[in-house]
């Protein structure tokens, strides 16, 4: 429970203490916009990664150096908060992660976001679900990678399962031709959503695939894209679960 609430009081104080500092940053946004950006992409990855210390995670990495120095199009498995934590805290390159609308719902925290590019996915409509999509494009163009979790929500079945990828994530590499990077993440709902509220320590596996370039796939694959990434992540999250 220490754990718990010494990560919640450091969240609570960097949104406190924050508040001043967005204000700087939009003002230094005005004079070199990269340099703002990059100031607050360290800050949030500093935070994060104090919190994942307080939290006692040990986080073995294998396959970093599969990210090129490019916007690309980071994809993964999805089961626990703590994924945001471990995967953008080793963002060398700003990164906007696409989240549910329902974030919209945290002040300040919503506020950051949207400072670092995260867009907000709604699936209410097919419509707005485009117009999320669109906007990630567009970031592609700009230079700024994206991160989407294709299962659409957090998995809560068993270890080592997945939930069917969604198509519609690959329409961002596919319009843009960026690569993908494949993220396998195993053991993070040991964290914490296996036994909440407590925060537990734990290690932790992330691996970054290969990169995949749709223009290098045959045609049936690339037709296929979504249920070829899911199996590929699903076949190195059964083979890393050996080493933990």
């Amino acid at each position: 429970m220490i754990r718990f609430l010494t990560i919640a009081i450091i969240l609570f104080l960097y949104l406190l203490l924050g508040i001043p500092v967005l204000l700087i940053e939009g003002l230094i946004a005005k004079v070199n916009r990269q340099a703002s950006d990059y100031q607050c992409l360290r800050l949030v990855q500093w935070t994060f990664r104090l919190m994942l210390k307080v939290a006692g995670v040990e986080v073995t990495v294998i396959g970093e150096e599969n990210v090129p120095d490019e916007p690309v199009l980071f994809i993964g498995n999805h089961r626990s908060y703590f994924d945001i934590l471990l995967t953008y805290s080793r963002c060398k390159r700003l990164t906007g992660y696409i989240a549910k609308k329902e974030m919209l719902r945290y002040l300040l925290l919503r506020d950051w976001m949207k400072r670092l590019y995260c867009l907000f996915l709604d699936r209410s409509t097919p419509k707005e679900g485009l117009k999320t999509i669109l906007t990630a494009i567009d970031y592609i163009k700009q230079g700024i990678s994206i991160c989407i979790f294709p299962e659409g929500t957090r998995n809560t079945g068993e270890e080592l399962s997945m939930l069917p990828f969604h198509s519609g994530s690959f329409k961002i590499a596919e319009k843009t031709g960026c690569t993908i990077i494949p993220m396998s993440l195993n053991n993070t709902a040991a964290i914490f959503e296996n036994h909440m509220p407590l925060v537990k320590k734990t290690h932790v596996i992330l691996e970054y695939g290969k990169p995949i370039r749709l223009s290098e796939m045959d045609k049936e694959t690339r037709k296929h894209v979504a249920s070829y990434c899911q199996d590929l992540i699903q076949e190195t999250i059964r083979k890393n679960q050996s080493l933990l």
